[in-house]
């Protein structure tokens, strides 16, 4: 009898812990994009995305600390891993070019005739402060968290950049979400075969800054946004 309500109440917690778990996911996932995009909030895309950082890396700091001290796994990020994302990387630039040049072509290296004193800064800071906390969010965190809800690999990927598409909804543009969810597939992709924070910023950075250098970053720009 003993033994039974004492498995009574492990489950009863477990359904308690899986209730608040669904409840931050929905908030934090869904709930505050979708008022950052109803209330065209998107200039202070920066404030949002820092305050979900902290509260991400306290709760990895609180619950998962064991494997905080692993995620960013600087030893993988060695030149086999980086030549596949390089490579990646050159047809995607190329790609999007492309898809530049056919959808809005005067928007072509815009940024060099409009804003090329913000260049240097955009290359060194880019990677930093925001490919960085936005893979620690829907990667590192992301991954270890909500893994009860999707299960396997694939679907974990699926999801993680489906909500980061949806993060970039915020834009309020067809271009910033779909891009985002076929960045989200690679980024996902990647850190699920290294299991590393460091070489997925790494590749975020590279499609970030290229994305801005070549004109796209107009549409991830939330001055853009009335």
């Amino acid at each position: 009898m003993n033994f039974k309500n004492k498995n009574q109440e492990i489950y009863i917690d477990h359904r308690r812990k899986m209730r608040l778990l669904a409840f931050e996911f929905v908030l934090l996932c869904i709930v505050v994009p979708s008022v950052i995009m109803f209330n065209k909030w998107a200039m202070y895309m920066f404030i949002f995305l820092w305050a979900a950082g902290f509260y991400t890396y306290f709760v990895m700091r609180t619950v998962y600390h064991d494997k905080l001290r692993e995620i960013w796994n600087g030893a993988a990020v060695t030149w086999i891993n980086l030549k596949l994302i390089l490579i990646r990387w050159v047809f995607a630039s190329i790609g999007m070019l492309i898809f530049l040049y056919l959808y809005d072509p005067q928007k072509i290296f815009g940024i060099f005739y409009y804003r090329p004193e913000i260049i240097p800064f955009l290359l060194v800071f880019y990677p930093i402060f925001s490919a960085l906390p936005q893979e620690f969010i829907f990667c590192s965190f992301f991954f270890e968290r909500y893994a009860p809800f999707f299960g396997t690999k694939k679907r974990m990927m699926i999801a993680s950049a489906v909500m980061f598409a949806y993060a970039h909804l915020l834009y309020i543009n067809p271009v910033a979400p779909t891009l985002s969810l076929l960045g989200g597939l690679i980024f996902a992709s990647t850190y699920l075969k290294t299991k590393s924070l460091a070489l997925v910023t790494i590749e975020h950075g590279l499609y970030g800054n290229v994305l801005f250098l070549i004109g796209l970053g107009y549409y991830f720009y939330g001055g853009n946004v009335h």
